[in-house]
């Protein structure tokens, strides 16, 4: 199979593809049980673009693949490869930014409420891109606006914040009472200062 189509950032990119191959196994790794390894068929896929995407001195080449699985797309697969750096990169800054993998969650149930708090901080870097600067540092590019790194954002996202508002309800003004007073007209008393007071009067009916 040979196509041919046209890219923004490759220009006119030519894909062929063989179906119906396989790799010859050895009995080592994963298949060193095995009295006989299996047959695993695939599709070689070979890709050749008519340039990369910036000027660069590096010497273009030809991208082989290998797509276990039968009949797959080949336009998806070349493609989703390239994307590859995005998803390497993605993970490394949710590790060692966002301390994904900091915790020592005893649980699977606390590592998904972990995960999922990371994601919604994640997210929330990411809609803000419009919304903050580009404190770049010296050595960076400057970025498209609207286009910036979940790492730019963070630098000044903490300047943000405080304008974005919160779910929370506002602090109450009135000052919490003192050990031993009464609460105000109207307001429960903290659970703490009633079992103080209980606490208080059993101790003077024991004497």
């Amino acid at each position: 199979m040979h196509t041919i189509s046209t890219d923004d950032r490759y220009g006119t990119a030519q894909v062929t593809a063989w179906h119906g191959l396989h790799p010859k196994l050895g009995r080592r790794g994963h298949w060193i049980d095995h009295d006989q390894p299996p047959i695993v068929p695939g599709t070689v896929i070979r890709v050749d673009v008519e340039h990369l995407p910036k000027p660069t001195s590096r010497t273009k080449k030809t991208l082989w693949l290998w797509v276990a699985g039968p009949d797959p797309d080949i336009q998806t697969c070349w493609r989703a490869y390239l994307r590859r750096f995005d998803i390497e990169h993605t993970y490394r800054f949710v590790k060692n930014t966002l301390g994904w993998t900091s915790p020592s969650v005893r649980t699977p149930e606390q590592a998904d409420r972990w995960t999922w708090l990371v994601v919604a901080g994640y997210t929330q870097l990411r809609l803000a891109r419009s919304l903050v600067d580009d404190n770049r540092l010296p050595w960076e590019r400057p970025a498209k606006p609207g286009r910036l790194t979940p790492a730019r954002v963070r630098r000044e996202f903490r300047r943000r914040a405080p304008t974005l508002g919160t779910p929370a309800r506002p602090p109450n003004p009135e000052p919490l009472a003192q050990a031993g007073q009464p609460a105000p007209a109207g307001r429960p008393e903290p659970d703490t200062q009633r079992s103080r007071r209980a606490g208080s009067r059993f101790n003077r009916g024991l004497r």
